[in-house]
């Protein structure tokens, strides 16, 4: 039994009639959309299930958006800002499933991950900070938190702006109030 490569979960139709240019540009454009996909399918999805979405339904949303990518670079649409593009894609299916499935987001405890090596001093420390930063976070206005976890996913200012649909300002001034609230419990 040989090995056989590992294979993606996102493929694409080829049209019945398509002349060999045409299918050399498909490929080149299904290769560049499967690399966005691996690159990005992890990022997104865990964003998403910060909205309250189950990892199911977040997956599924993943697919829809990346054929949304795939027909929008197919249309020649413009190729700026990939990665804002789709977490603004990702992020308006999510709350159109949330509006159907009417869940809320997960604790922010969920966010944070302790080293698990440390002693029980440490142990009982980390956990007061945890109680006190999930606190704070979930004192945060939801645009907020909202701001605070996609700039965590590498996003910039601009791109979360346009995600989120607000004002650049808005994200900066979301995002020092956020960091100034959780900068002083961490230091208590």
């Amino acid at each position: 039994m040989a090995d056989t490569p590992p294979t993606t979960a996102f493929s694409f139709e080829l049209p019945q009639a398509a002349s060999a240019g045409q299918l050399l540009a498909r490929e080149h454009l299904e290769a560049e959309v499967v690399a966005l996909f691996d690159q990005l399918r992890v990022p997104l999805l865990r964003y998403l299930v910060t909205l309250g979405l189950p990892v199911q339904d977040g997956e599924e949303i993943v697919q829809e958006a990346f054929l949304a990518l795939f027909e929008h670079l197919r249309r020649g649409k413009p190729r700026e800002h990939l990665r804002g593009w789709m977490f603004r894609v990702a992020h308006n299916l999510g709350l159109k499933r949330l509006n159907r499935i009417k869940s809320s987001c997960p604790a922010p405890e969920q966010w944070v991950v302790l080293d698990p090596a440390p002693g029980p001093e440490e142990q009982a420390a980390d956990q007061q900070r945890l109680k006190s930063l999930t606190a704070v976070i979930r004192a945060l206005p939801e645009q907020d938190r909202r701001c605070l976890w996609l700039r965590a996913q590498g996003l910039r200012y601009r791109e979360i702006a346009d995600v989120l649909d607000i004002s650049l300002g808005a994200v900066a001034m979301s995002l020092a109030k956020s960091l100034a609230r959780l900068a002083r419990v961490a230091q208590r």
